[in-house]
């Protein structure tokens, strides 16, 4: 079945990067659109964003866009999101998942941005 182990989060203050990793498997992972989504304490699920099989991406989330990159390397089953000028706001755990929804997401990884 679908698996993903996210890693690469961190304590970060504001203004920081981080990148994070979500290494896939139990699925050909190169046809597969996959998604990150992320919750903050108290929160539901927000889509980040979206990359699909020909890398094209999405940035749903307005707050995100122009500040975190999305990509992918089918090579390793490995999606990445690049993190940057990172906001108290954007604490939360992080899952990449097959779609939106958060669906066959893994255990997350924690990012927390504070000074």
């Amino acid at each position: 079945q679908v698996q993903f182990v996210e890693s690469g989060g961190s304590f970060v203050q504001p203004g920081g990067s981080l990148r994070l990793s979500c290494t896939g498997s139990g699925f050909i992972f190169e046809q597969f659109a996959l998604s990150w989504v992320r919750q903050a304490p108290g929160k539901g699920l927000e889509w980040v964003s979206a990359i699909d099989p020909t890398e094209e991406v999405i940035y749903p989330l307005e707050a995100v866009k122009g500040r975190f990159t999305i990509s992918r390397d089918n090579a390793k089953n490995t999606l990445y999101l690049q993190m940057d000028r990172l906001k108290p706001e954007d604490t939360a755990v992080y899952y990449c998942a097959t779609d939106r929804y958060g669906h066959g997401r893994g255990q997350g990884t924690q990012v927390t941005v504070s000074s």
